[in-house]
């Protein structure tokens, strides 16, 4: 599998995404072994220290843990985790700098309800 990474960000906060998105959608559940660090190096052809940074950061997060001798798993919260980590980051990131165009364009909420609503009819 190739995949081509963004280089917007590092490559070791790429692979947490795609972890994450894998957990979201249900590739991976909760006590799920996620594929090894090994295999992430050679599957994606990067670094193998760049696949533990990546996973080493949803440990610290707690969405993954270790059992010694087996490899990662997926924590009983992570799905929640994740969620409440992009749900924060979608409000600061997104919603914020929206509301803060509306107010300059003097944008009120229900024009800009109109055009979420307008865009999802097309």
């Amino acid at each position: 599998m190739m995949v081509r990474f963004d280089d917007s960000q590092p490559i070791f906060q790429q692979i947490a995404q795609m972890i994450e998105d894998d957990i979201l959608n249900g590739t991976y559940r909760e006590d799920d072994q996620i594929i090894s660090m090994a295999q992430f190096a050679s599957t994606f052809q990067i670094n193998p220290a760049t696949a533990v940074k990546g996973i080493a950061l949803l440990v610290n997060e707690g969405v993954l843990y270790k059992k010694r001798g087996l490899g990662m798993f997926v924590a009983a919260e992570a799905k929640q985790i994740i969620m409440e980590k992009r749900r924060n980051r979608f409000y600061d990131d997104l919603i914020m700098k929206l509301l803060d165009e509306a107010d300059k364009l003097e944008l009120t909420t229900e024009d800009i309800i109109d055009m979420i609503r307008q865009e999802k009819r097309s």
